[in-house]
């Protein structure tokens, strides 16, 4: 009898796709670091680093178990000490294909972006100390059971008996999310409106400009997210074979549809396409065909792409409308995103594609369409209801949101005494950042204007 063998080609693949989407939070920090304006800047990359500090000791510690253990009541959450500190993990299991290690890496990193990704909605305003505590208690009791619902799948031996039961989306709702729709974007899209509503509106909202201080580093960080999100969507085929090479040619295809979508939107509605809507119409469409990339043919995923386009270019006006400060549009972007791409499968899935499901318009009814919804507004109201309650504790109790002097000033020199940018020695003086009223500017700066210091 010939050994059993772990698969090499598809265990490279993983680990390759896991180092992808760990690149991804870099490539999201600059993203968002160049949105915000120049006193903000460090601030807003050094979110993203911090949470994939926390994040990583945590999914080692008992984040993983929390998702993936074995589930241990109505599918809502697995063993939390099943595979505490990962042991039992390190073992050589041949029979198992692929290295459990290499899916916890690859897991780990969907944890870490997740967790980033909401900070672009309180940028300017939130303590950075607060904001640590914030993702430890967040990823603990949000996105790690929420993860198990979604990713944890029930597994069965060659005679049909189960030896590990997941979670209830995958397994008993059988909405298809295939790489993270509801998990991930709607998760974090629920999780930055109610923390923006927590902490309030920046000082300034619907007055002053607060343009993007460096619109070359969005492109930058929206060209690593695009790059990071094929391991994201193929590397969830956890091999590599045809469903990856299906989900990749899906995933390029949208993304660049939700591009011409955006700027589309853009050049009807105000007379110009920007940079900025070239780069959020790249994040738009990557997070709408996340849920949807292996259920639909290319063209279906052209369509599903350049429709997301258009719906996130228009939900980002919404804060004005509504009143909510949601900074970097978190909520217009992944939330209504993640809500689209999801609902999407079920009316676009084909049986012709990897997941063999069938939409409303292939002929398949609303069978997978209500699921889809169920699943997507699920995981909405989880995530708004316990981060709201999470973020008030932390208000009343450590304080959440910097204050106003602080925050007038530049939260980059108040909660880190570091400025993003020398400007001919003028970036910090006794922990006063460029633009503070307690430190002046020499000729060179005082000569620019406002809009290029962008205090």
């Amino acid at each position: 009898m010939t050994p059993l063998e772990l698969n090499s080609g598809d265990t490279a693949w993983i680990l390759t796709s896991a180092a992808l989407v760990l690149l991804m939070t870099p490539g999201l920090a600059l993203f968002y670091g160049g949105m915000v304006r120049a006193k903000s800047v460090l601030n807003m990359m050094m979110m993203s680093f911090g949470a994939l500090a926390v994040v990583s000791v945590l999914w080692v510690l008992f984040g993983y178990s929390f998702a993936f253990g074995n589930d241990v009541g109505a599918g809502l959450l697995g063993n939390p000490v099943e595979f505490l500190g990962l042991k039992g993990l390190m073992a050589d299991d041949p029979s198992a294909g692929l290295p459990v290690m290499a899916f916890v890496g690859f897991q780990a990193v969907f944890a870490i972006i997740t967790a980033a990704l909401i900070s672009g909605a309180i940028a300017d305003r939130a303590k950075f100390s607060t904001w640590l505590i914030f993702i430890a208690i967040w990823v603990t009791i949000v996105y790690f059971p929420i993860a198990h619902w979604v990713f944890d799948f029930t597994l069965t031996d060659d005679s049909g008996a189960v030896t590990h039961t997941g979670g209830w989306i995958a397994n008993n709702l059988k909405a298809i999310d295939f790489a993270g729709g509801t998990a991930v974007h709607i998760n974090a899209g629920a999780a930055g409106l109610a923390l923006a509503l927590v902490l309030g509106k920046r000082i300034g909202f619907r007055r002053d400009p607060m343009r993007p201080h460096n619109l070359p580093l969005v492109m930058i960080g929206a060209g690593l997210l695009w790059f990071g999100w094929f391991g994201f969507n193929a590397g969830s085929a956890l091999s590599a074979g045809n469903t990856a090479s299906v989900v990749w040619v899906n995933t390029l295809v949208a993304t660049a549809a939700a591009a011409l979508g955006w700027l589309l939107t853009e050049r009807i509605r105000d007379g110009h396409a920007t940079s900025l809507g070239a780069a959020s119409g790249v994040v738009a469409g990557l997070v709408a065909i996340t849920p949807s990339c292996s259920s639909l043919s290319p063209v279906g995923s052209i369509i599903v792409g350049a429709l997301a386009g258009v719906f996130c270019a228009l939900a980002v006006g919404l804060k004005y409308k509504l009143g909510y400060d949601d900074s970097l549009d978190v909520v217009g972007v992944h939330l209504v995103g993640g809500l689209w791409g999801t609902i999407a499968v079920g009316f676009f899935a084909t049986e012709a594609a990897p997941a063999g499901v069938s939409g409303l318009f292939y002929g398949g009814g609303v069978d997978q369409l209500w699921r889809q919804a169920v699943g997507a507004f699920a995981v909405l109201v989880t995530s708004f209801v316990i981060t709201y309650v999470i973020g008030t504790i932390l208000q009343k109790t450590v304080g959440f949101r910097i204050n106003e002097d602080d925050e007038i000033s530049g939260i980059d020199g108040a909660q880190h005494a570091e400025s993003g940018y020398d400007l001919g020695g003028a970036g910090l003086r006794g922990g006063a950042l460029l633009g503070s009223s307690s430190s002046k500017a020499p000729s060179t700066i005082e000569s620019m204007s406002d809009k290029e210091v962008s205090a």
